[in-house]
């Protein structure tokens, strides 16, 4: 046989190293290795040598060899003892081990690479899964790549549980913004709106809660079922003046403004401020009732659709509620208001305008000042004065003094509803603008009517028809406030009864109007009643 016939090798380059066992010796190569570190250990090729009967070798060319690694191949030994046919013709099976994960939700197969063995088969590892009882999650797929690359591999996998997910509290209102002032256009800010409460209405929702999931079973590769954790549940914030719809939905059982402490949200019907109205505060608008501990700064306003309390004084505000109570009284500057829809109780009033939809109530004195009061103004605390201004009520004024010792013109209307009387004259007004635009533009359109539209342009086609649809809810408009000014003249023709009674004096200055009969006060009067008799005013005891 020649001397370069090779009869058995071991290795290759893809391991490093080539063992040839020819009839002359046995020749080693070692590849170069462009890698930090050996593919082998020294101690693998005397293994090989040993195996493969090559007792004598010589070790320090071994070394050199290994060490050289320039892919040539060299002459380490004269002999081996094993004859050419014995040899073996076909590597063995390597072998292997199956490692499962703790949680069983993983198998990995690891192969035992030795030099002249191969992978074992697909068959031989579906049958040690088999054996080991791993029945779900088994990857074919996996296993067949696994064994041909000759690499660790995942043979299977088990399917983790899905764990329900906890109940979710999703609020849909935001306290952020609370006590910054309002954005405007053009990067402004209104520093009267400072958002110190948020506002909820009756059967807005307030909270809306997402339910909590049982979740997922999972199974492991013995085909064991795993239980999920069930998520928790989660209580809605149900608080004062809340309830609960649907089960997962907190609405507002009323209007007012939200309080929410984190574990409960609770709807307040009243907002209390602590000290006064102005810039501290800005401007207040507020669904429920307002109490004030302080006084209602000049220029801020103060509105609320239940009932108003101010414990010190209007001075230049503005404040429009259900109810309103001043008890320190009103400084109006000739700018400040009170608007209430029933009633005013306030401790004086100076140059101020006030009107309720029922009555005012003034327990010391009234001075310049114009208050109208749907059905009662009674001054009649302390010195229970009216001097100066306009006062007018839509059945009885009250007071111990009208007027005083100079004459100071003060002007009393009683028997009509100032509310009514004033809505009455806006309509009136309202209604004969409306009329005389609506006649205009009917003249227009009949005008217009004669011209052949088709020959206009079209802009000029699109105004006219844009005029035709115009006069439409303007006609509309005119029915409905001619249709008002005639229910309101029923209602002012039907008060007749209204009187001015006066404990103490009425001085002259005074002008007296009740049922449009009007009497200028030329004398004082004293512990007087005034009415409207055969279209005459007149005066009895108190």
């Amino acid at each position: 046989m020649a001397e370069n016939q090779r009869i058995r090798t071991v290795g290759g380059q893809d391991a490093g190293y080539l063992f040839e066992f020819r009839e002359d010796g046995v020749y080693l190569t070692v590849y170069p290795n462009e890698g930090d570190s050996s593919l082998f250990e020294l101690s693998d090729m005397q293994q090989v040598l040993t195996e493969y009967g090559a007792a004598e070798y010589d070790a320090a060319l071994l070394a050199k060899v290994v060490r050289s690694a320039d892919g040539k191949p060299y002459r380490i030994a004269e002999y081996f003892v094993a004859p050419v046919e014995e040899v073996p013709s076909q590597p063995t099976e390597m072998k292997y081990t199956i490692e499962v994960s703790k949680d069983h939700m993983e198998v990995k197969v690891r192969l035992d690479y030795r030099p002249g063995t191969i992978a074992p088969a697909f068959e031989t590892i579906m049958g040690a899964l088999q054996e080991k009882k791993i029945v779900y999650g088994i990857d074919e797929e996996a296993i067949r790549k696994g064994l041909e690359g000759e690499s660790d591999f995942i043979a299977a996998r088990g399917k983790p549980q899905e764990n329900g997910r906890d109940a979710e509290i999703k609020r849909n209102f935001s306290l952020q913004e609370k006590g910054k002032p309002a954005k405007m256009q053009y990067d402004k800010v209104d520093y009267k709106n400072l958002n110190l409460f948020v506002i909820a209405r009756k059967g807005q929702v307030l909270v809306e809660r997402i339910p909590h999931t049982s979740g997922t079973p999972g199974m492991t590769v013995f085909g064991n079922e795993v239980k999920p954790r069930a998520g928790k549940m989660r209580p809605l914030p149900a608080g004062k003046n809340t309830e609960v719809k649907d089960e997962n939905f907190l609405i507002a059982a009323m209007d007012g403004q939200i309080v929410d402490n984190g574990s409960k949200i609770n709807i307040d019907p009243q907002l209390s401020i602590k000290d006064d109205v102005g810039v501290g505060t800005g401007d207040i608008d507020f669904v429920g009732a307002v109490e004030i501990n302080g006084s209602v700064q000049a220029g801020f306003k103060v509105k609320a659709t239940g009932d108003i309390s101010v414990k010190g004084m209007v001075n230049g505000g503005t404040v429009t509620g259900r109810n309103v109570y001043v008890a320190g009284g009103v400084q109006g500057m000739n700018r400040g208001t009170i608007t209430a829809e029933e009633d005013v109780r306030v401790g004086f009033a100076e140059n101020a305008t006030i009107e309720a939809g029922n009555a005012i109530f003034i327990d010391d004195v009234a001075l310049h000042s114009e208050l109208r009061a749907g059905r009662l103004l009674a001054v009649e605390g302390k010195r229970g004065l009216i001097a100066g201004g306009y006062v007018a009520a839509g059945k009885e004024i009250r007071a111990k003094t009208i007027g005083n010792q100079a004459y100071t013109a003060t002007k009393v209307v009683v028997g009509v509803n100032p509310m009514i009387q004033r809505k009455y004259q806006e309509t009136c007004r309202s209604y004969a603008a409306a009329k005389k635009q609506l006649a205009q533009l009917t003249k227009t359109l009949n005008t217009l009517g004669k011209v052949d539209l088709t020959k206009l342009p079209p802009h000029r086609a699109a105004q006219i028809s844009e005029l035709t649809r115009a006069q439409f809810p303007l006609a509309a408009q005119v029915e409905r406030e001619e249709k008002l000014i005639r229910e309101l003249e029923d209602q002012i023709a039907q008060m007749k009864e209204g009187r001015v009674r006066v404990s103490d004096k009425i001085y002259p200055g005074t002008k007296i109007v009740i049922n449009s009969v009007m009497k200028n006060v030329q004398a004082e009067e004293q512990h007087c009643t005034m009415t409207v008799v055969d279209d005459q005013v007149q005066v009895s005891p108190y």
